[in-house]
Order: C-alpha cells, then structure tokens, then sequence
C-alpha cells in the first residue's frame, strides 16, 4: 500500500508532493534554501512570523532568560534560532542558554536559571531532559544550584555588574 504499482519504481505524485512539503518545511524553520515556485517576500514574512512564535514559546519555558536580555531577546533568539530546526521549546531555551553562556553573553538572572535546570535535570543537548536521581550541582555565569532530594536551592546567585556613577564593568565571571 505504498502508492506505487507491483514492479514500477517511478515516484507517483504522492512521494512528489511530500519532497515539496518537506523542502518547504525546511525553508520555514531550519534556514533551507526557498524551495521553487515560492516568492522569497512572502516565504520571509512567513518565517519571521514563526520564528517570533517559537521565541514566544521558549520565553513561556525561560523567562528569566528571556526578561534578562529584554529588548534583545527577539533579535538574540531569531539570530540563534535561524539555522536551528526546533527541538522543542524547553530545549530550544536550554542550548540558547548554553549557547550564551559559552560566549559569556548570558544575564545573571538567566544564569541562576540555567544553574537551577541543570541541578533538577539531566539534558545532554540530544535526548529529552530528564530528572536526575542522585544529588546534584548545577553552575553557570558564577551561580551555583543544588538539587538534593529532588528539592532544588539556588546557593549562590550570579553577580549583577556593577552600575555605580553610570560605571558598567562585568564581574569576573563574566555575567
């Protein structure tokens, strides 16, 4: 029940218009190339709408993360998330942060965050999160989580910069 007869290996029209469907899917959320016969205007319009409801979606799971970066967060998460096909909103939020925080880009709010979801969950960046068992310490941008217990404590929150006399200077950490 393939779609195809006993013996002719020509695609049929069905297999056609799943490569097209897929090839537009690509174009709108993993940064593929514009698939043919579509106008790049509305093809962008489209893609930028998406992109602002997927930034919509991981700020829902990552508020802090989100509010650190304030009037920054949707060009900083379009820009990230360009290329990126979706894994999901929860993840999507934790490789951006780790992401940031790897440039040490990321707000300290946001670190304690991150720190925090990286004592209660176990994420490697391929599979789904999930909760750890054993005790655990989660660190990022100078804030440190603990999870014991399946209870997590935020022990050291993230240091904030400095803005004494209009002075910004970044702590050591780089947060």
């Amino acid at each position: 029940m393939t779609g195809e007869p006993d013996g002719d290996s020509t695609p049929t029209p069905r297999a056609g218009l799943a490569e097209r469907q897929a090839e537009l899917v690509a174009a709108l959320v993993a940064g593929g190339p514009p698939p043919p016969g579509f106008a790049p205007g509305p093809l962008a319009a489209t893609r930028a709408a998406l992109l602002r409801k997927r930034a919509g979606e991981v700020a829902r799971h990552w508020p802090l993360l989100a509010a650190g970066l304030g009037a920054r967060w949707s060009t900083t998460f379009a820009e990230w998330a360009a290329r990126r096909p979706t894994a999901g909103s929860l993840r999507d939020g934790w490789d951006l942060a780790r992401a940031l925080h790897a440039q040490h880009a990321l707000p300290p709010a946001a670190a304690e965050e991150l720190a925090v979801r990286e004592a209660r969950l176990r994420y490697d960046g391929l599979r789904a999160p999930r909760p750890r068992r054993a005790p655990a310490v989660g660190r990022a941008g100078g804030a440190v989580a603990v999870q014991i217990a399946g209870r997590v404590r935020l022990l050291r929150p993230a240091p904030r910069v400095s803005t004494l006399a209009g002075d910004a200077v970044a702590d050591a950490a780089g947060s």
